[in-house]
């Protein structure tokens, strides 16, 4: 093994030591230097904040504007428990907060919140500079292996190098898009120190469906538009994707905490599906029974109740012999037609990740009550919220609640 470094970070009274260069650990980073800590930020990958910038590419969803209370009824169990955090960095506080970086923002037409240029790099980069004329240090390619004797230790490119710091953070993900670095290595190291960990699980994923080979090789990569899904977590209307897996997109997301405790909980699931929103069984049994039989089913569907060819084949899919049907039996089946569900799709393709450090080990201020002096924040936190913007807002709050945490620990060392 190489000689293990020692240092301390940066030469000042109060150190600080970040582990992740997220969302999380950069606004703690952020907090913490402005009130004049020596912060030093580690990331195990090449570059920070990875998995912000992939977000960003389809357009970074920074919050959401809808009523605060709404907006804090997303979280589900975890409200009580976030809610200090998300009072002390609202939606709006958030807009305040990229707006001082020079990003302006806007909302969109469902209540989501973008920043003008759509992309998150301009964002990232005006906060990068800010954090360096606060005085904070990156270090990347550090990756986190646990604790020696009170010390951080990492897997730097120079070795293994061991850091004494007076305070740290740890924000270093959850375990959904592991090659952004969100892989959950560092589970082992917290269990061994005895901290409380909660198995991780899929969110806002996908689900694999057995379709037969005629409709995955025809419809996979289709989208069912303008759809109502319905599921006991309520029913949301906008569209989904057909995989050759499954089922994908942002309603099934809306959708997939509830359908995933199912699956664990029964070992079966369905997500029933409105193919025809705003049309009822008996306008559409109407319709179907001007048209007569004469016509293929396609035909009658299209004309009758506006159905495109994928939904019509998800139609021909659950309901083999609908085309024998009475046209009220076949206007219902359009109303209500479920989905059966085999499993979410692997951890590593969801958007987030539920599980992690559970909240009975937190005090107040985000420490871990095994490890004094040790706190954590985002999303390794066993917490999890729909795609919205409800993620990211929350990842910010918690590295800023965390920040004022730990300034509160470190004054009381002085």
């Amino acid at each position: 093994m190489a000689k293990m470094a020692m240092e301390r970070v940066l030469d000042k009274a109060r150190q600080v030591a970040i582990v992740g260069g997220g969302p999380a650990g950069l606004m703690a980073a952020e907090m913490l230097s402005a009130a004049g800590h020596a912060v030093t930020v580690f990331e195990a990958m090449p570059t920070v904040a990875r998995k912000l910038l992939m977000a960003g590419k389809s357009g970074l969803n920074i919050t959401h504007a809808e009523d605060y209370g709404n907006f804090l009824h997303r979280f589900g169990d975890a409200e009580p428990k976030l809610r200090a955090a998300l009072d002390g960095f609202t939606p709006g506080m958030l807009r305040d907060w990229a707006h001082g970086l020079g990003q302006e923002t806007f909302v969109g037409t469902s209540g989501r919140v973008f920043p003008t240029v759509m992309k998150a790099s301009p964002l990232l980069r005006a906060w990068l500079a800010r954090l360096e004329a606060q005085g904070v240090t990156i270090r990347t390619r550090h990756r986190w292996m646990g604790f020696s004797g009170g010390r951080l230790v990492f897997v730097a490119p120079e070795g293994e190098v061991a850091v004494e710091a007076d305070a740290v953070l740890l924000a270093l993900g959850g375990a959904s898009w592991p090659r952004l670095g969100s892989d959950a290595a560092w589970v082992p190291a917290l269990a061994a120190e005895g901290v409380v960990l909660n198995p991780f699980k899929p969110a806002n994923c996908g689900f694999d469906v057995d379709w037969s080979d005629v409709f995955r090789q025809r419809f996979a990569g289709k989208a069912l538009k303008s759809v109502i899904a319905i599921s006991p977590d309520g029913a949301f209307q906008g569209e989904f994707v057909i995989t050759k897996h499954g089922i994908e997109g942002s309603i099934v997301y809306a959708h997939s905490a509830a359908l995933r405790d199912r699956l664990d909980e029964t070992g079966k699931a369905s997500l029933a599906i409105d193919l025809a929103p705003g049309r009822a069984v008996e306008r559409l049994s109407r319709d179907l029974a001007k048209l007569g039989r004469k016509e293929s089913l396609a035909n009658r569907m299209r004309k009758a109740a506006g159905l495109s060819a994928v939904k019509v084949g998800l139609l021909r899919e659950i309901f083999p012999d609908i085309s024998t049907m009475p046209d009220d039996f076949v206007a219902a089946r359009i109303k209500h037609a479920e989905i059966p569900l085999l499993r979410p799709r692997p951890i590593a393709e969801a958007i987030s990740s539920a599980g992690g450090v559970d909240w009975h080990g937190l005090d107040g201020n985000y420490m871990l009550e095994k490890l004094p002096g040790i706190f954590a924040a985002g999303e390794m936190l066993d917490w999890e919220a729909p795609t919205g913007g409800y993620l990211l807002t929350a990842c910010f709050a918690t590295g800023k609640a965390a920040a004022k945490g730990m300034a509160k620990w470190l004054e009381g060392l002085a």
